[in-house]
């Protein structure tokens, strides 16, 4: 499966990387989003895993984005944040719905085995 990993943390970045690929996965990892609207359209991903907060554009002006080409209208989307879900319940509807974000995982509480089965279900 081809993974588009939008991930400033080069760290962070870099430990999902290797789990997912240890997992039988490609990925291509970002740290912005308009990078990753540039890698999109080179690697045609399966799953974007997904940071709302970015440097320069958000996670959710990304979402609106990618959102916006055709190509890219079912590819799963699975938020992988430090921002609490609790702060997205009143746009939840809005996420799942329109911007298709179909798992939110919180870091602090989010295992890599958690991560891989995750976009394994994807």
């Amino acid at each position: 499966m081809r993974i588009l990993l939008i991930e400033p943390d080069k760290i962070l970045a870099s430990t999902y990387k290797r789990a997912l690929v240890l997992a039988g996965h490609q990925v291509t990892m970002c740290a912005g989003a308009q990078a990753a609207i540039i890698a999109a359209d080179q690697t045609q991903p399966d799953v974007v895993v997904l940071e709302l907060q970015l440097p320069g554009h958000s996670g959710i002006e990304f979402l609106h984005e990618f959102r916006s080409y055709s190509d890219w209208s079912k590819v799963p989307v699975i938020v992988q944040s430090m921002v609490p879900a609790g702060e997205f319940a009143a746009s939840w509807t809005l996420l799942s719905g329109r911007l298709g974000v179909t798992e939110y995982l919180y870091k602090p509480l989010t295992s890599l085995q958690r991560l891989t089965q995750s976009v394994a279900a994807a």
